[in-house]
């Protein structure tokens, strides 16, 4: 309960809430929310770098230090959010990147298991839906942090496959279009591969 008023008083102060104007937060505004809410709720460790997903924003930052090193549109749930087995909903919480896989998988290379197949997909760059959800490119696996809440049980992020990665469906690029990862773009998951290394926090948020 505790958590929830620090999430809804913060987020109104900072911006998050609809009732603002909209705009982007800012890189104050980021690494402040971020700072408070792991002092608050994570006392007990140091974190001084993580990704950050807002999910309502459908971006995600790359924090170190108190800065933001790069920052990525992104597309997650269109089912919304959630932690529970078989939903298909994005969850949230903090994780950290449990594993890296397609580091030599070719830009739009489709990947099954984290192995290349072999394929090249057919990319779609219009806002639409192909009824498909492929795995492209690179992989950042996540696993959950929190017992009961994205690990263990029936909302194991990790069981789940909640992935970082890359997709076809660019298109819808920065509107919750997944079943339940976070997709990027190709050449951004590429970047990003490149910057993060495994243990990396992540932290989601549906502000």
């Amino acid at each position: 309960m505790k958590k929830y008023f620090f999430i809804l008083a913060i987020t109104t102060v900072l911006g998050f809430t609809q009732k603002q104007n909209r705009r982007l937060p800012t890189e104050l505004d980021i690494t402040s929310f971020t700072s408070e809410y792991l002092n608050t709720s994570y006392k007990h460790a140091q974190i001084e770098q993580l990704l950050f997903v807002s999910v309502k924003h459908q971006r995600m930052y790359l924090i170190r230090y108190g800065h933001i090193v790069s920052e990525y549109d992104i597309s997650t749930s269109k089912y919304g959010v959630g932690n529970k087995m078989y939903s298909q909903k994005t969850p949230t919480g903090v994780h950290w990147i449990k594993k890296k896989m397609g580091r030599r998988t070719p830009v739009n290379g489709i990947l099954k298991g984290g192995a290349y197949t072999g394929e090249i997909a057919d990319m779609e760059y219009l806002p639409v839906s192909t009824d498909r959800d492929l795995v492209t490119t690179r992989v950042l696996w996540l696993e959950g942090m929190e017992w009961g809440v994205n690990h263990g049980g029936n909302k194991d992020s990790y069981n789940r496959k909640i992935y970082i990665h890359g997709t076809h469906e660019e298109g819808l690029i920065g509107t919750p279009a997944s079943h339940g990862c976070i997709r990027m773009r190709n050449h951004d998951v590429t970047e990003l591969y490149d910057l993060v290394e495994k243990g990396l926090y992540v932290l989601i948020l549906n502000v």
